[in-house]
């Protein structure tokens, strides 16, 4: 790459760094992103620049393919219902030890190992996140009833990335699973975010779902009902996009859901004119 077009890069986000400077913007990491190494390696690269020009990057993460692993491992069949994992608990304990324990953890060294400075976090954390059984057939799973931002609003202050891990803690002492999707979403709104980021195995949200052609770029919250009236909305995308206008709904700016497939797809995002995946704003 040539001098010229490196210094045009740099120019051309100095804009965005600005609009985004000690603003929060909460990122959900996952899919593909934390399977691929290489993937993996610049999205830490990329959350930590973020962070060092002074964008408040907080990380939430799931850790599917962890715990499917670990399940695995000790002979644990995993079961679903209506596509969701039925959690025992004994599932809830290796829930919490794989994501609590080892999947943070290692995001935290990651980011440190590329110059950042995070700290591992979970739902637990200062009763960060409640909630309550989302059903007695989901078992151990949970749906939120509060947030609370004490102990990431104090990480962001100090100059820490906060790393997020979803498991949140009941009335009673119970601990449950939360879906890292939603976890992001409502934690983007209590601290009143910038931008939310959900980051995924597609390209987007297309108008033909076997098109990648037909991607649809942006997303207004009262153009939703209309498009899942189309069967555009659909399936997978379904709880995604439900995600994003709850939080926009809740004081989000604008939110997000790019293909983390594509290498330093949150710089592409956030410091460029041409973005990528889906924006669902206002």
């Amino acid at each position: 790459m040539k001098n010229e077009r490196r210094s045009q890069i740099l120019i051309e986000a100095l804009p965005y760094i600005q609009e985004y400077r000690d603003k929060i913007v909460v990122v959900k990491y996952g899919g593909n992103a934390m399977i691929d190494n290489d993937l993996k390696m610049k999205v830490m690269s990329d959350v930590v620049l973020l962070s060092l020009v002074g964008i408040k990057i907080v990380l939430v993460h799931g850790g599917g393919p962890e715990i499917n692993a670990m399940l695995k491992k000790v002979g644990k069949e995993s079961s679903f219902v209506n596509g969701l994992r039925h959690t025992d608990k004994e599932t809830m304990d290796i829930v919490q030890m794989v994501l609590c324990g080892k999947v943070n953890k290692d995001l935290v060294e990651l980011l440190h190992c590329h110059g950042g400075k995070a700290l591992g976090l979970c739902g637990l954390d200062g009763h960060m996140i409640e909630a309550r059984q989302l059903s007695k057939e989901l078992g151990y799973v949970g749906a939120i009833t509060k947030v609370n931002t004490d102990s990431i609003a104090t990480a962001l202050n100090t100059g820490y990335i906060p790393v997020v891990s979803t498991v949140a803690s009941g009335d009673d002492g119970t601990v449950y699973n939360i879906n890292a999707d939603v976890a992001a979403a409502q934690i983007a709104s209590a601290l009143g975010a910038s931008n939310l980021i959900l980051m995924t195995d597609i390209i987007g949200l297309l108008r033909d779902k076997d098109d990648e052609t037909t991607l649809i770029k942006r997303v207004h919250v009262s153009d939703v009902p209309l498009l899942k009236t189309q069967g555009i909305v659909s399936g997978g995308m379904l709880p995604k996009i439900d995600c994003c206008v709850e939080a926009v709904r809740r004081g989000v700016k604008k939110t997000n859901i790019i293909d983390g497939r594509i290498p330093h797809s949150i710089l592409i995002e956030l410091l460029t004119s041409e973005g990528v995946g889906t924006m669902i704003l206002d």
